[in-house]
């Protein structure tokens, strides 16, 4: 059987103080609307429409590519919003999920459950609800004598006896989609916020004799809505919890999950450490048996086996087998490091390729390079990458050795088992095999400090 689902994603989301449409905000890497979508797909969801409306442009380019977009120009309740999914829906035949886009904790699995529970009871309708200590905000789900729904009240409409109800409504149902727009066509905006509330069709169901069914979920954090920026805080200590769980699970130590922070779509191997105030975020993956930080921050990184990071930040890079890097390294994008490499304190890596084995220990600076193997860069080496309108390369061949505080002014290329000695200012090609020194000749001025002394 067929399953479609109906995003509905056009609110403003003033509390949120934001220029952002409220879907938009991020969860462990992900906007809100994007979790929402990755639930549908993964309960087996074959066509979703999102309904957009507030920042629709931007919204619209989220999605693009993985649903169908409609728009709600004017926004006039959640029955309104769905009806304007209706023009993509006018050749489905199956049923519809329908939930809201700033949900992002729902499960795949609780939406299959729900799934499974409206076809087996062959009902028109079937509700999520959820039990709640403190229900205010919530639609209250009104039962019959026989334990069936017979209609949902929102809170600003109902009456101090049905407030007392702890069953609500989580905003999630799953309709035969036959005769559904149509009934959504007859609501009419009968009550105190003047909307057309989706809930009306499940009292217009169970009034004209169709079944209404409800699945109470146990697990009411599931259904958390996000209205303001503490609740996507909060929300996001829940998605971290959880992706947390799932990274020790297969096999990952966190050593301090409440200081560590990864987004969803990272991959880590087994047997790696994370230790605290480490960031994992993006399309990052990490192999096997390395140790990751103390307060280390990597983005779209894809880091070997055997890897150590300590205090540094990584960003879009590729590091090979068996690298050392850290303490307070900084890498940025397009550094590829080969197997072995050792990158140490205070060292600034852009857009280059280091050897296997070579080693950049500290205090140094490599820009627009290409290092070979087995290469030792000395302290307070600096590639002069830069002439004020265009970046130059540097090639530095296997085996040399950079002499501390060397300035190596590119373009230049420093040859195979070439040396440069320390304090040198090299401009200008060094064959393989050679020594370049560069610098003023060496002063002394015998007995020079008595003689101040004595002036």
């Amino acid at each position: 059987m067929k399953l479609a689902a109906v995003i509905l994603a056009a609110g403003k989301g003033t509390r949120m103080k934001s220029k952002l449409p409220k879907v938009l905000h991020t969860l462990c890497g992900q906007s809100m609307l994007s979790w929402v979508i990755n639930a549908v797909t993964a309960a087996g969801v074959e066509q979703t429409v999102v309904v957009v409306g507030h920042g629709a442009e931007q919204v619209a380019r989220e999605v693009e590519g993985r649903v169908r977009v409609a728009l709600q120009a004017e926004q006039l309740g959640t029955a309104h919003a769905l009806l304007q999914a209706g023009p993509h829906l006018k050749d489905f035949r199956g049923q519809l999920l329908v939930l809201c886009g700033d949900t992002p904790l729902i499960e795949a699995d609780t939406l299959s459950l729900l799934v499974q529970n409206h076809r087996s009871s062959g009902a028109a309708a079937t509700v999520l609800t959820t039990e709640m200590e403190d229900p205010s905000g919530y639609g209250r789900v009104i039962r019959n004598d026989r334990g069936g729904v017979c209609k949902i009240v929102e809170h600003k409409d109902a009456t101090p006896e049905e407030k007392k109800i702890r069953e609500v409504n989580t905003g999630i149902y799953c309709f035969e989609v036959d005769g559904l727009f149509d009934a959504l066509g007859r609501i009419a905006p009968v009550n105190t916020q003047g909307e057309y509330y989706l809930t009306d069709v499940i009292e217009m169901y169970a009034g004209g004799g169709r079944t209404v069914n409800a699945v109470l979920s146990k697990d009411s954090v599931e259904f958390t809505g996000i209205n303001d920026r503490v609740q996507l805080a909060e929300v996001e200590q829940v998605m971290r919890r959880r992706v947390l769980r799932n990274l020790m699970e297969s096999g990952v130590t966190v050593v301090d999950p409440a200081s560590t922070f990864v987004d969803r779509g990272v991959v880590v191997g087994r047997d790696t450490i994370i230790y605290p105030f480490t960031l994992l975020e993006g399309r990052t993956v990490i192999g096997e048996d390395c140790v990751i930080g103390p307060g280390s921050h990597l983005v779209n990184t894809t880091v070997g086996s055997g890897v150590t990071i300590q205090n540094s930040i990584v960003l879009g890079s590729l590091i090979g087998d068996d690298c050392a890097i850290g303490p307070f390294s900084y890498l940025r994008p397009e550094t590829r490091l080969e197997k072995g490499v050792k990158v140490g304190d205070f060292v600034e890596i852009k857009k280059s390729l280091i050897g296997k084995g070579s080693k950049v220990p500290h205090l140094s600076y490599v820009g627009d390079a290409t290092l070979g193997a087995n290469i030792n860069i000395g302290a307070g080496t600096i590639t002069c990458n830069y002439d004020g309108y265009k970046k130059w390369p540097t090639r530095i061949g296997d085996g040399a050795f950079i002499g501390s505080n060397t300035n190596l002014v590119a373009p230049v290329e420093i040859g195979a088992g070439a040396v440069t000695g320390a304090g040198s200012t090299i401009t200008r090609d060094v064959p393989a095999g050679a020594l370049a020194v560069e610098r003023a000749s060496q002063k002394v001025v015998p007995d020079w400090a008595q003689r101040k002394k004595k002036k």
